[in-house]
């Protein structure tokens, strides 16, 4: 990818990005494809598996003959939703009523990004769906989506092959400082009643506001859980300290049951210890399945994208519950504190949540490996009969 001003080559994912240049940096992939065509010709790959924001990357492919499929890393609820209000024109007929959108959750993406693609075709999904060769990946699993993995096959007329949740287990890769942080995390969690602890995070490309902040921490306040809480900025407010953040005196109030960190924290490492009880989450797709693969009940905060559809696809499950907002769409402390003392401290509510936490995790852990394998097994086939 090009290197513009405004956007340094650290800045080429969205992962930490200010949400302002998301716009340039889907521009900038597709400046991309030039030199992509060329690096296809050279190495002339059996497959290319390409993702949603580079529609002109399976044309260049198939116009050499190389087969390509569509990687999707949100999950089948979302696209099935979306290509049910493709094809019916309308979300009312929708077969599952637990999914649904509130009016301020709607999102026209061809509008907001599709000038922004080459080629991008018309076709549901900008034509990512039909450019696929023969199948389409999904990082999903048959025991979190099964019914949505079908109707989104009925509706796009092709296979849906889960990938499984693909989660990663291994140890960090940061530095000795980083490590003996992450050390001391898990020593403090250590040292909590079993599932007595929640964990808050909203992943590396959601940033919240200085009032999600301020309600956030009331929230902690009032509800007396013990916490983790990872708090991010967005790249340029690196030297924000969290005291300049965070409610005066807040830190002193909670200092014995909660701990504040910033930018990053060992997440598979502490959803996986068993004094973890419940996740906050914003409902991005990665940590939804990876708090479903440890068996942690979520309690959701969807804020954009996909995340309201993840959110109540999570409560249709009946492993998590979605935070309450107030007349104005907000949230607000008292609303956050409500849901996560149901999940720690309402014995009649948390019984029931984490039962069927514990069966989803069991069950997706042991289609794994066999999710895995299929999915394996067809992009072989997919190579095999281009060859």
């Amino acid at each position: 990818m090009p290197s513009l001003p405004e956007l340094p080559p650290h800045l080429h994912t969205t992962k930490n990005l200010p949400p302002n240049l998301l716009p340039t940096l889907i521009k900038t992939f597709q400046l991309s494809s030039t030199s992509f065509s060329e690096i296809v010709k050279t190495l002339k790959p059996d497959l290319l598996i390409y993702d949603f924001f580079q529609p002109w990357a399976p044309k260049i492919a198939l116009s050499q003959n190389i087969p390509s499929v569509y990687f999707a890393t949100s999950g089948a609820t979302i696209f099935s939703f979306y290509h049910h209000i493709y094809t019916e024109g309308t979300s009312s007929t929708f077969p599952y009523k637990a999914i649904y959108l509130l009016d301020h959750e709607k999102v026209n993406l061809r509008e907001r990004i599709g000038s922004n693609l080459n080629d991008a075709d018309k076709d549901f999904a900008f034509g990512n769906f039909t450019l696929s060769s023969d199948i389409i990946l999904m990082k999903s699993s048959r025991g979190v989506e099964g019914k949505y993995i079908d109707y989104l096959s009925v509706l796009c007329k092709k296979r849906i092959v889960p990938t499984g949740p693909l989660v990663v287990h291994s140890k960090n890769d940061n530095d000795d400082e980083d490590e003996e942080e992450d050390s001391e995390i898990l020593k403090w969690l250590s040292g909590k009643s079993c599932s007595s602890t929640i964990y808050i995070s909203f992943g590396s490309e959601y940033f919240l506001s200085d009032n999600q902040i301020e309600e956030m921490a009331k929230g902690l306040e009032i509800s007396d859980a013990n916490f983790i809480w990872v708090l991010r900025f967005p790249v340029g407010e690196e030297n924000i300290s969290i005291e300049d953040k965070l409610p005066v005196g807040f830190i002193d109030k909670v200092k014995e049951r909660g701990i504040v960190v910033l930018a990053w924290a060992p997440q598979t490492r502490i959803l996986a210890h068993s004094s973890i009880g419940g996740f906050v989450s914003h409902c991005g797709w990665s940590s939804i399945l990876e708090s479903m693969y440890f068996g942690v009940p979520i309690i959701a905060m969807p804020m954009k994208a996909d995340q309201p559809i993840n959110a109540r696809m999570v409560a249709e499950a009946g492993v998590g519950v979605e935070v309450g907002r107030d007349e104005n769409g907000n949230y607000v402390g008292e609303e956050i504190a409500k849901a996560i003392n149901n999940v720690i401290f309402e014995k009649t509510f948390y019984e029931g949540i984490r039962d069927r936490a514990r069966k989803l995790s069991e069950e997706i852990k042991e289609k794994e490996e066999e999710e895995v394998n299929e999915a394996a097994e067809h992009l072989l086939s997919l190579c095999m009969k281009n060859n």
